[in-house]
């Protein structure tokens, strides 16, 4: 799975009955086009546990708080992806708020990934370009030495 969070300045109660209209009958985690699953995590369920300080700092930077929720989206591997991911994450950035992809620790704003923004050379949820440059360093890197 890939993961994107999502930070919306709209109240959860919105998000909620967004994503309910949006996968009627499924509730925490909601399945969406088929292939995003969504589910509220707070900042007291380890929302931060696994972050690197930098990419929270960033966060906080952008939001002017560390937010208190957020929604976690995790897209399936078997499909690519980006087209639902992107639409579902626009629509909840609507009244502000940033999104957190795995491939870069960019707070993306909905203006950046509407008008996909490079950031350090990665768009929102570029996992394509992020394994190529992964597989690129892999490939420089020196033999194992075996004793």
């Amino acid at each position: 799975m890939r993961t994107v969070f999502v930070f919306p300045e709209s109240e959860q109660a919105s998000v909620v009955a967004l994503l309910d209209r949006l996968s009627p009958g499924q509730r925490n985690p909601w399945l969406v086009d088929g292939c995003l699953y969504g589910e509220l995590t707070s900042a007291g369920e380890d929302l931060y546990a696994d972050w690197e300080p930098e990419a929270v700092r960033g966060l906080t930077r952008a939001c002017g708080r560390l937010p208190g929720w957020a929604l976690q989206v995790d897209v399936s591997g078997r499909v690519d992806g980006t087209v639902e991911v992107r639409r579902l994450t626009l629509a909840l950035l609507v009244r502000g708020g940033v999104a957190v992809d795995d491939y870069s620790d960019h707070p993306w704003t909905a203006e950046e990934i509407a008008d996909d923004v490079t950031v350090d050379g990665l768009r929102f949820f570029d996992f394509a370009t992020y394994h190529e440059r992964t597989r690129q360093r892999s490939d420089l890197s020196p033999p194992a030495q075996t004793s």
